[in-house]
């Protein structure tokens, strides 16, 4: 995985790049001190994970996070533990405080590796041809490093947290999977799903009720967005 490091401290720049020559899989592919600099290096080069710190000059690194719209993963390096919520919120791989200890580093970087690997496989099954979902009464999802079949019969509703999805079905226990909306939409089929929100999916078999502007699935209410409301009235012919 190819890094950045970006840090105004020479010295916290230095023991990271220490840091970084100790992972294998890390590769340091250029250091700076501002959010500037970084943004013209993330152009011009393959950048896999950035370590920021945020308190910098004229930029924070929450501000230069904000500002990238194809956003590589990230590492939050701080010695102030106030930005934490605010570094989750913006999906940060993880939230290092300094002084920094190589074990926290560590499990840090191996977390990022772990959601890098997933990503990159998602990307290539995406180049794969695959049975139109038409055909198929079932479909497959990564969790916990194996791949779950899940019949499409047993599902009654998908929920979208960031980059993961969650998957409620009558045969498991509630999914969690690295996916996106469209990914899982690309597999669902139509006549069976609809998306109904920015943040769900159901299943036209389990809807027992249909309530203003929400769903009922069992003891569960969910919304329904505007800008889906229209497709899901035709599809349960209302």
């Amino acid at each position: 995985m190819n890094c950045l490091i970006i840090d105004d401290e020479p010295l916290a720049v230095e023991l990271l790049e220490d840091f970084v020559s100790k992972v294998p899989f890390l590769n340091l592919a250029a250091t700076c001190s501002n959010g500037i600099d970084a943004i013209s290096i993330i152009k011009n080069n393959p950048i896999d994970l950035i370590f920021t710190d945020i308190e910098m000059p004229d930029f924070s690194g929450i501000e230069f996070i904000k500002s990238l719209d194809d956003k590589p993963l990230f590492i939050f390096t701080t010695a102030y533990s106030h930005y934490a919520i605010e570094g989750f919120n913006l999906n940060a791989v993880d939230y290092l405080i300094k002084p920094i200890p190589f074990h926290r580093f560590l499990t840090a970087v191996n977390r990022a590796q772990e959601v890098y690997l997933l990503k990159k496989e998602d990307g290539n099954k995406e180049k794969q041809p695959t049975t139109l979902k038409e055909d198929c009464d079932f479909i497959f999802v990564k969790a916990d490093y194996e791949n779950i079949k899940l019949n499409l019969d047993d599902i009654k509703y998908i929920e979208g947290l960031k980059d993961y999805i969650k998957i409620y079905s009558n045969s498991h226990k509630p999914i969690l999977t690295l996916s996106s909306f469209k990914k899982i939409e690309e597999k669902l089929p139509a006549k069976l799903f609809v998306r109904v929100h920015r943040s769900y999916i159901v299943s036209l078999k389990y809807i027992h009720s249909v309530q203003r502007n929400r769903i009922l699935i069992d003891t569960i209410r969910i919304p329904i967005g505007n800008n889906y409301k229209d497709d899901f009235i035709r599809k349960i012919g209302g």
